[in-house]
């Protein structure tokens, strides 16, 4: 008769082996309220081997770890008749299971493997990045990593947002045309951490080829940026210095970025985009007192008034109108649009990304949009919004 003692020499075999990968124990008749089930996996803390359990409550989970030879009582003590009275052993050679019968007797059975791959032993998961090295002479330039490709600690930050940054864009652009040179402009660069990373991304990663302008007022930004994109061999990467508003492209616009310009700026970047109809815009707003500003003077009496008196609650709802009429414009024009959020609040409450992908205008929709600018105006006090009165959409 098996018992459970066999089953745990199995597991003890298949830690000797390198064939463990992972352990489910079910069917818990113990008293330990809401627990359910407890899965336990291979992982490298320190460089130590250690088996990870993950408890699972009803509403909850709860992970432990521990060196091999304390597992192993604590799997053994697990698998008691007032315990757990199930569990199977994943390895890559077979699925082993012990189960607990009506006869109040352990059973084994071996089944053909369905966990043909070991997993990660990293104890934290790192996310797939898109910018894949960290050694990249512009990361270094930009002082994000050290000579050696280490992400310096101060940038963790950074180096974070900049792979979230292209991972929300990621599926987009590799619908961009691949028949030509795509042309991106950043409207707004500063030091040109995402626009090196755009660059980046689209040449050596997607290998798009594709030119990238990065717009900056600040001219010591501008000689700086251009000299690592020389040093680092981005040789269609370049930054010229001027406004949003001043700047026009001198060839079909493909990709349009504004992250983090400030107030009407962010209209002045959209707008832009739509005029050379580039096939995707992105901007990240910040600032919104163009709208507040009306938002304040008018003070409108409607259902919504009662939130308005409070201030924290009026910069909200002016964001929110402000984007959410920018995203409506977009539509207007034919651009496919989400909302999506940028960065989490922990980092700033300014996490807003709005995306459009050009479409074609729908005349009936077209119509819909201009009422529901009407009416929204109307019913908020707003004289105008910036971005409708530079598209001649302001009645």
């Amino acid at each position: 008769m098996a018992t459970y003692q066999d089953f745990i020499t199995h597991i003890q075999y298949s830690i000797q082996a390198s064939n463990f990968i992972k352990l489910s124990l079910g069917d818990y008749k113990g008293g330990e309220p809401d627990l359910k089930n407890i899965y336990v996996r291979p992982v490298l803390i320190k460089r130590v081997f250690k088996l990870s359990f993950t408890y699972r409550y009803k509403t909850r989970d709860i992970t432990k770890n521990f060196m091999v030879e304390e597992a192993i009582e604590q799997i053994q003590t697990l698998l008691q008749e007032d315990g757990f009275r199930v569990a199977t052993l994943f390895t890559a050679k077979e699925n082993t299971i012990c189960q607990w019968n009506k006869k109040r007797e352990w059973m084994l059975k071996s089944e053909q493997p369905t966990a043909s791959k070991l997993g990660s032993l990293s104890h934290d998961h790192q996310k797939e990045r898109k910018i894949g090295s960290t050694s990249k002479k512009y990361l270094a330039e930009l002082r994000l990593t050290d000579s050696e490709g280490k992400v310096f600690k101060n940038a963790q930050d950074k180096w974070r947002q900049i792979n979230h940054y292209i991972e929300l864009l990621s599926s987009m652009l590799k619908e961009l045309p691949a028949d030509k040179e795509l042309s991106v402009v950043d409207m707004g660069a500063g030091k040109g951490y995402l626009t090196f990373a755009l660059y980046d991304y689209l040449n050596n990663e997607l290998n798009k080829p594709a030119s990238v302008v990065g717009v900056e007022y600040r001219a010591d930004l501008v000689s700086l940026c251009n000299d690592i994109a020389d040093r680092s061999n981005f040789n269609t990467l370049s930054f010229v210095q001027g406004t949003i508003e001043d700047y026009n492209p001198t060839q079909e616009l493909n990709v349009l970025i504004a992250l983090h310009a400030c107030d009407t700026a962010t209209d002045d970047a959209i707008f832009k985009g739509i005029t050379n109809e580039a096939d995707l815009i992105v901007v990240a707003p910040c600032c919104h007192k163009q709208v507040r500003r009306q938002l304040e003077k008018v003070k409108a009496t409607n259902d919504l008034d009662f939130m308005t008196q409070y201030g924290i609650f009026l910069e909200r709802h002016a964001e929110m109108l402000t984007d959410g009429i920018r995203a409506l414009i977009l539509e207007y024009y034919g651009y496919q649009t989400k909302v999506l959020q940028f960065i989490t609040d922990a980092h700033t409450p300014k996490n807003v990304m709005i995306v459009g992908v050009k479409k074609t205008p729908n005349l009936k929709r077209q119509q819909e949009i201009l009422a529901k600018l009407q009416t929204t105006n109307a019913y908020f006090g707003i004289e105008y919004h910036y971005l409708e009165q530079l598209c001649g959409l302001t009645s």
